[in-house]
């Protein structure tokens, strides 16, 4: 019998997610390879353009985390070149921070876009929520290595537990979110770095009923922002994109839980 498409999708995910680790500083590969290895990951990498079309021509991989500044090549021109060979997710790392650095970066083909330095914690979750979004993760390969603690992310100064919706500062002092601001916060979260649109976000607060000429959203938004903004970032942690929504442009960071969100799970 000949095996069928869904029998051929079954057995590559039935395998270890592959991941092809770009950059050519031995150190970066060195910490993504070690950090993504210990999360469940098949690792494989490459420092140079022909080493990671080389990589592409003799076997399939699952998401490629690509340096932005590959010796003298152009990261973007990279990215579309890899766009036209394969359908494959990318997660671009570099040390451009700027706002407008992430959003030509998405533009130009990444799935998400993460600066340096990282926190490793930070690439594993972003890989892993990219994988999802592809449909390339199992259940058994989400929970691989997971660490109960990964629910609770810091942003800025605030620490979010994305299973309890309870949010504090970083000084134990609590974030008092309406229930409608948290699900907004958890949907940011959830989608780093992509533009939503106001839909979307009413999309995600299921079971809320809406109508299509509300812009309430648009205060919500605005207040969740004056909750979590921090005075040391010179950008918006939300950004407004003019005619279309939304799109969260801010560092995430794993956090342990804090004592707050403990005793919200235990009571």
């Amino acid at each position: 019998m000949t095996p069928s498409m869904d029998d051929d999708r079954s057995e590559r995910l039935a395998t270890r997610p592959c991941i092809l680790v770009v950059d050519d500083e031995k150190a970066v590969r060195d910490v993504l390879s070690e950090t993504l290895s210990d999360e469940g990951f098949e690792i494989v990498e490459a420092r140079s353009r022909r080493g990671l079309f080389s990589v592409l021509a003799e076997r399939d991989v699952d998401l490629i985390t690509l340096d932005l500044n590959l010796g003298a090549e152009d990261g973007l021109e990279l990215a579309r070149d890899i766009r036209a060979l394969v359908n494959v997710p990318i997660i671009m790392i570099t040390g451009r921070g700027e706002p407008q650095d992430r959003v030509t970066g998405l533009e130009g083909g990444a799935d998400d876009y993460i600066t340096k330095p990282f926190h490793v914690r930070e690439v594993s979750i972003r890989v892993r929520s990219v994988l999802q979004r592809y449909d390339r993760l199992q259940p058994e390969h989400l929970a691989q290595a997971r660490p109960a603690t990964s629910s609770c992310v810091r942003i800025c100064d605030t620490i979010f537990d994305m299973r309890t919706h309870v949010a504090t500062k970083t000084d134990g002092s609590p974030v008092n979110l309406t229930e409608t601001e948290a699900g907004l916060l958890a949907a940011f979260l959830a989608n780093p770095d992509r533009i939503l649109s106001r839909d979307d976000l009413w999309d995600m607060l299921r079971g809320r009923e809406r109508d299509p000429m509300d812009r309430t959203i648009d205060g919500h938004v605005a207040r969740l922002r004056s909750k979590i903004e921090c005075a040391r970032r010179s950008a918006p942690l939300i950004k407004s994109v003019r005619g279309v929504g939304y799109v969260f442009i801010g560092d995430l960071a794993p956090e342990f839980p804090t004592a707050s969100s403990i005793a919200s799970e235990t009571a």
